[in-house]
Order: structure tokens, then C-alpha cells, then sequence
């Protein structure tokens, strides 16, 4: 990982395209991508990087199967935490899975809790049942996939995290809503926001503009890979300057409190 202070966290975002349900090919040109990046303390890739968004289609992964083990080989050869989401068989449908891998193997799941109804999402895929929250280098971090975007109760910031991650296979035809949500759900939790999509074209037809970018505290672009185009942006995140921020202007204070069912 990298050898900056500790109250800095280094990041690479990776955009692009996604072979339909070729993984091998997939895991290859991610592989080739991640052998140039070294000293990030995270690394992230998009949501179902492995197939694409083949919801409907028979894939048999298990849980830590041979994409998390690959996940987890990238991890420990990099020395960085490496993330990125898969579709996991369950009991006859499937989980959207995000897992974070760990240099040390260690890892952690977060399952998709929000499925889009107007694509019978949850014809295939089963919701997941809680948050999920973990810790680099003394940031807390939360993981959400695509959907989860829109429903900020789920992601309301309890005082239990520092960074908002959002990996998505997000459809080009509402990409003005993905820009403005994210900046959204950073300025109200007071939290950077890392957010990874693909581009391309799936194999439902479905475009994909890209518009992988991070946000900081205050819903501030930092930086963003270009639209179209395969790339990987880095972002360095401050844990000092983010709690200086939320000290002056402590809006969470006012916030009304609720409990997750």
C-alpha cells in the first residue's frame, strides 16, 4: 500500500468496457490494467466486471469462486484493497456481490439491497439484508452498487463513515441522474464519494457512457475518467481536512433520526 501520511488514503477508479459473460477475457484485460497501477491503498472496479450485467442469464458462481479468488490474487500482488462487485449463485437466483479483498486475504461482502423493478431485477437476483461497513488506514468506508444510488435513507452517513464507494453498470439514457445523485449524496452525508461505471454497449443493448468520478465532502468534482473512454482516475482523500469540515459546519446535528428496518 502506499507510504503516505495516515490521514491520506490513495484510490484508483478503473473505467470500461465489459465483455458479455467472457470472463476469462475480462479478467485478463482487468489484469493487464491492474499490473500498471502500484502504491494505491484501494483499487476499484466496476459492478459485475466479470460478465456484465447477465442478471438473466444461468451463471454458476460460487460464493468465493473463481472470480473472488481472482479478486483476491490482484490484492496480494498489488499489496492494495481490491474491490469490485460479482453475480454469486443463491438458492436458485443470485446476489449482485461486492467484495473488498484484503492483501492479507482477508475480505468483506456487501450484497445489493436495491433491485430495479422495471428490469425484473429481482426476477433473478435476491436483495441483500443490511449495510455493510469497513475500514482502511482509519477511513470507514460504505459500499453501495448502481441502484442503491437513489435511495438515500439506506445510505444516510450515521456518524459511521468517511467515504460513500458506488460501482454501477449505470445506463447512459440517465446519466444526468447518476451525476447529480452522487453529488447529492455527498454534500448531504459530508462524505467523498468514489463512483465506478462501465462503458459499452451490453449484451441487452443497453449503452453505457461511463462517468466514473470522486466527489469530495462538500459535493465537489475532484476528477473523473472522460466519457467513452477506458481509463483510471486517481484520487488522494484527506481524513483531517474532511473532519476539520465537518467540525465547522456540523450539519449532521440537525438530522432526524431513524432506524432501518
Amino acid at each position: 500500500m502506499s507510504s503516505l501520511p495516515q490521514d491520506t488514503l490513495k484510490v484508483a477508479l478503473i473505467q470500461s468496457d465489459i465483455a458479455w459473460l467472457q470472463v476469462e477475457q475480462n479478467l485478463s484485460y482487468f489484469a493487464k490494467q491492474l499490473s500498471s497501477l502500484s502504491g494505491y491503498d484501494l483499487i476499484l472496479l466496476p459492478e459485475t466486471f466479470a460478465t456484465g450485467f447477465a442478471v438473466e442469464c444461468d451463471i454458476k458462481e460460487p460464493h468465493q469462486g473463481p472470480i473472488f479468488q481472482w479478486l483476491a490474487r490482484q490484492a496480494q500482488a498489488l499489496n492494495s484493497v481490491v474491490g469490485g462487485s460479482v453475480l454469486v449463485s443463491h438458492k436458485g437466483k443470485k446476489f449482485n456481490r461486492f467484495y473488498c479483498c484484503w492483501p492479507n486475504q482477508e475480505f468483506v461482502v456487501y450484497d445489493k439491497r436495491h433491485l430495479f423493478c422495471l428490469g425484473k431485477e429481482g426476477d433473478f437476483i435476491d436483495p441483500g439484508a443490511s449495510r455493510t461497513l469497513f475500514n482502511i488506514k482509519g477511513f470507514n468506508f460504505l459500499p453501495q452498487v448502481c441502484y442503491d444510488l437513489r435511495f438515500p435513507v439506506f445510505q444516510r452517513n450515521q456518524g459511521d463513515y468517511d467515504v460513500m464507494i458506488n460501482i454501477a453498470n449505470w445506463p447512459a439514457a440517465r446519466r444526468s441522474h447518476w451525476d447529480t445523485l452522487l453529488a447529492a449524496r455527498a454534500i448531504e452525508n459530508q462524505s467523498y464519494v468514489l463512483a465506478v461505471n462501465r462503458i459499452g454497449t451490453d449484451g441487452n443493448g443497453i449503452a453505457h457512457d461511463g462517468g466514473t468520478q470522486a466527489f469530495d465532502y462538500k459535493g465537489k468534482l475532484i476528477t473523473q475518467v472522460a466519457d467513452h473512454q477506458e481509463g483510471v482516475c486517481t484520487v488522494t482523500l484527506h481524513k483531517k481536512e474532511l473532519q476539520s469540515y465537518r467540525h465547522k459546519f456540523p450539519a449532521h446535528r440537525d438530522a432526524d433520526p431513524f432506524t432501518l428496518g
